[in-house]
């Protein structure tokens, strides 16, 4: 019986009489048990994307991570400096490794491995940051930036394997609930080990190590989840000839070499995918913008740090508020419409800092916080692109490149975020901000011409094994598909 979740043929030839209802009757006892792993397989990944999102609440990327960073050193390019870092390495080992993790069969273990690797970071931060503080802040703020660097591109595997995980194992009907409860559960979680924790440790002043640890402990209890995945395994896709071709490597330039054909190819053959990595292009801007709100707020309008605990639960409820209504319709009504209003909601957050900035300060920074309310869709909006990613691909082999991809559109523009942080210091906050708006504005129409994969595809998408590719220009004009 063929593993996928959409794979079996519940349907019978007419006519067929007791052999159909025999044939029935076997399709459904296995459809039980499909089913009854696919939720297993759910409550699992859910499992895991809590753990995870409880002990993102401290490092949140918005928030803590630039307030780290100018707690070493307070600067403008550097702190700009932190988004080229968080994409680039997000986006560089899933270029890299995408058609590796596609031909695993088991991707769990890779899963429990990055999850492991993104704790340590987290480890050697919580241990070496009271020796360096005060002895040699210079090594504290650039063995910041490395470890920084590294944690980015363990997580951007990480989230790479997750999604392959969520393409083989979840159906796309179902796929909004599982961000429903992991991102909801998951932020009510957090905002009470915020309120529990985090606090506290901000304004103490050794509260750094104590909030790293805490970091490193939710990742490393992540990282026990996946063996538990039954993850049905995939015939091995490694070449098959001779064993001394299996055993040589191709190396870095060669892995290289074979990443980039495979991305050429797969953007001249799917163009609205190309579609989608401007869109992802323009919805950069987001993120290139965020490091420097909370130091908008501190130098103009004199908050204390103790405002960062006040802005990170505003974005984690609000997170998990629109969760609830996100969630169930991109089930229902699928990814792309919701992919657009997010985009284009999340335009109204520089415009927010903008007009803050023209209001007396004591009112201006009593209500800063309503900025986060916006940058709490962030999660989703980038939860979306992947699985619309998902969607998109023509068959399952391809989810890893499909959402690489858009990972990599993700992260390219991010080369000009030194310079962004440049322009805060030499032009002021608010022109950056608008023309931050105004790009993430456009990506929002451009995403108006994506199509609704499942419109296309209505009878949904096989998780596990290839699907049928769509038309040749040729099965078109002979009316064949």
């Amino acid at each position: 019986m063929p593993r996928g979740l959409h794979d079996r043929d519940t349907s019978s030839a007419a006519g067929k009489g007791r052999a159909a209802t025999v044939a029935d009757t076997a399709t459904d006892g296995g459809g039980s048990g499909e089913d009854a792993r696919a939720a297993w397989n759910t409550l699992c990944l859910e499992i895991h994307q809590v753990i995870v999102r409880v002990g993102w609440i401290f490092k949140t990327e918005t928030i803590i991570m630039p307030a780290v960073l100018d707690a070493v050193v307070d600067s403008g390019p550097l702190r700009g400096l932190l988004p080229v870092l968080n994409r680039g390495g997000q986006s560089i080992t899933p270029l890299l490794f995408s058609g590796r993790l596609s031909r695993t069969p088991l991707k769990k273990w890779a899963l429990m491995r990055s999850s492991a690797l993104m704790a340590a970071c987290f480890a050697i931060l919580a241990t070496a940051w009271t020796p360096l503080e005060n002895r040699r802040p210079d090594l504290l703020a650039l063995l910041f930036l490395v470890v920084y660097a590294s944690f980015s591109s363990c997580n951007g595997f990480n989230q790479l394997v997750v999604a392959a995980l969520q393409g083989k194992l979840i159906a796309p009907g179902h796929r909004g609930r599982a961000m429903l409860v992991s991102v909801s559960l998951g932020s009510v979680l957090a905002i009470g080990a915020a309120l529990l924790w985090l606090g506290r440790w901000l304004d103490e002043a050794n509260g750094f190590p104590k909030i790293f640890a805490a970091t490193a402990t939710f990742f490393g209890l992540a990282a026990l989840v996946p063996p538990f995945l039954d993850e049905p395994r995939e015939p091995d896709a490694r070449p098959s000839g001779h064993p001394l071709e299996r055993s040589v490597s191709p190396g870095w330039l060669g892995v290289c070499r074979q990443a980039v054909d495979g991305w050429r190819n797969t953007l001249t053959a799917d163009r609205n995918l190309v579609r989608l990595a401007v869109v992802a292009a323009c919805f950069s801007a987001v993120l290139m913008l965020f490091p420097h709100y909370q130091a908008f707020a501190r130098d103009r309008l004199g908050s204390r740090i103790g405002s960062l605990l006040t802005w990170v639960v505003v974005q984690n409820a609000a997170t998990g508020a629109a969760s609830l209504v996100v969630g169930p319709l991109s089930d229902r009504r699928g990814t792309r419409l919701l992919l657009i209003w997010l985009v284009a909601l999340s335009s109204s957050t520089p415009l927010l800092v903008t007009a803050l900035a023209h209001l007396p300060q004591s009112f201006a920074v009593d209500w800063f916080w309503l900025v986060y309310v916006p940058l709490g869709l962030n999660p989703l909006s980038l939860r979306l692109f992947t699985n619309y990613a998902l969607e998109l691909a023509p068959m399952a082999s391809e989810h890893p490149r499909y959402v690489s991809i858009v990972g990599a559109a993700l992260a390219a523009p991010f080369v000009l975020s030194p310079l962004v942080g440049l322009a805060v210091e030499r032009l002021g906050f608010e022109p950056v901000f608008v023309v931050g708006a105004v790009v993430i504005a456009v990506g929002a129409i451009v995403a108006v011409g994506l199509p609704e994969p499942r419109e296309r595809f209505p009878e949904g998408r096989p998780t596990v094994g290839p699907r049928p590719q769509p038309p040749s220009p040729g099965d078109r004009q002979t009316g064949e598909a």
